[in-house]
């Protein structure tokens, strides 16, 4: 197992604008009680199309939470990430007197899958229906992936290290990982996440070359991961922000560590090949335990990909055993996405959030929507499960071929 790194990334804040809760503390009580936010597609343009179920943000109002000089020249999720940075930084009590003082020790690094759909069709509508002065100055950066990154960090003011990881799915767990090692390499504070908004009618019509989207038109069986069922994903949109910060700058604040970012590994194995991803899975999962030296048996729960194609849950499945030997078929599994929608990058950030708070509140969430399962694993269903967690173990594929797993452990285990 490798030695720790001298300078250790924390966990401190939490920001979350999901289907199923615009702030974390609803977030949460939606997850441990197994609440779905799945329901059908009712974004306007996206009627007639085949997607029918997806996971949508209802309760969010952005110009509530978002100034009118940004809400303009910013796509909607965009507007999801700055909202959840605020909820971020408001909850490890980083005020803007604190990084006016240190601009340069504040970084930001997001992840995109799509970018901003929604701006940049509305805008190229303008110029087909209307002529190129109809195009607002701002097509150029609203859809661009990097654009939540730019936004948050010229928002606050933060002029540190600022990254995009322009990914698939597992881009979400990778752009943490930048965050860690930017805190261990000497930044203070990253503000780290992703957030999507893939409900829009362009973006829904470029998801239908997915073979692994979900057409099913009842939301209690368009995603059902791990069972005889299972007929693909159900996307979402919203996201979740995270403040990372040293250990021990956290502790002088007076500041809990609520978790640290302590293993990441991510490997590759191509687009679609689920049988493939199995064995590349698993070498990430021991990656990541090596880097947080780590024996297999530590983990208290695996929050799983959950693709919900029963080629890829198998090979999910398979990979856990592989990589955590015997261990593997007792430890807790959990899909809380069947919930709150797989959301692309957006996914394994929001389940690193809701594994925090499990270790914080020893509870692990349940698996919505999934009552049994086909393979050899300890699913959580139905119910929450009350339990002891000092580490989580998060795992994340792409529907490019991306793979990516990351160890937590719980702050108090410091």
């Amino acid at each position: 197992m490798s030695e720790p790194h001298p300078r250790r990334a924390a966990v401190t804040g939490i920001g979350v604008v999901a289907p199923n809760g615009t702030t974390t503390e609803t977030f949460w009580k939606s997850v441990q009680e197994g609440i779905s936010a799945l329901g059908k597609v009712t974004r306007e343009g996206c009627e007639q199309l085949p997607l029918r179920v997806a996971a949508e943000v209802r309760d969010f109002a952005p110009a509530a939470a978002v100034e009118e000089r940004f809400l303009v020249q910013t796509d909607r999720f965009t507007h999801f990430a700055m909202a959840a940075a605020d909820l971020a930084l408001d909850a490890a009590r980083l005020g803007r007197a604190d990084t006016d003082a240190a601009p340069f020790s504040v970084g930001v690094v997001t992840a995109a899958g799509s970018g901003g759909g929604e701006f940049g069709q509305r805008e190229l509508q303008q110029l087909w229906g209307k002529g190129s002065r109809f195009v607002g100055p701002y097509q150029s950066i609203a859809w661009f992936y990097a654009a939540s990154t730019g936004q948050i960090s010229i928002r606050r003011g933060f002029k540190g290290p600022c990254s995009v990881v322009a990914a698939d799915e597992a881009g979400g767990l990778d752009a943490l990982a930048h965050a860690a090692r930017a805190v261990r390499r000497g930044t203070d504070v990253i503000v780290a996440g992703s957030a999507e908004a893939p409900i829009a009618p362009y973006s829904v019509v470029c998801q239908l070359g997915y073979e692994e989207l979900s057409r099913e038109a009842d939301p209690a069986r368009a995603y059902r991961p791990f069972t005889e069922q299972a007929c693909g994903f159900v996307p979402g949109e919203g996201g979740a922000m995270l403040v990372v910060e040293e250990v021990a700058s956290a502790r002088e604040r007076g500041l809990p560590v609520r978790a640290t970012l302590d293993g990441h590994a991510a490997t590759f194995t191509g687009a679609s090949r689920w049988a493939e991803s199995r064995a590349g899975l698993a070498q990430a999962i021991r990656g990541a335990l090596d880097e947080a030296g780590c024996a297999p048996e530590e983990i208290d729960v695996v929050f799983a990909d959950a693709l919900g194609v029963p080629e890829a849950d198998r090979a999910e499945a398979l990979a856990i055993a592989d990589a955590l030997g015997t261990h593997g078929r007792r430890v807790p599994v959990t899909a809380p996405k069947t919930g709150f929608g797989r959301g692309y990058c957006a996914a394994p950030v929001l389940d690193t959030a809701t594994a925090v708070l499990a270790m914080e509140h020893g509870l692990i969430p349940p698996t919505p929507g999934v009552f049994d399962t086909c393979h050899d694993l300890d699913l959580v269903t139905g119910r929450a499960r009350a339990a002891v967690l000092r580490t989580a173990l998060v795992l994340s594929r792409g529907l490019m071929g991306s793979n990516s797993a990351l160890v937590l452990r719980h702050g108090a285990a410091e």
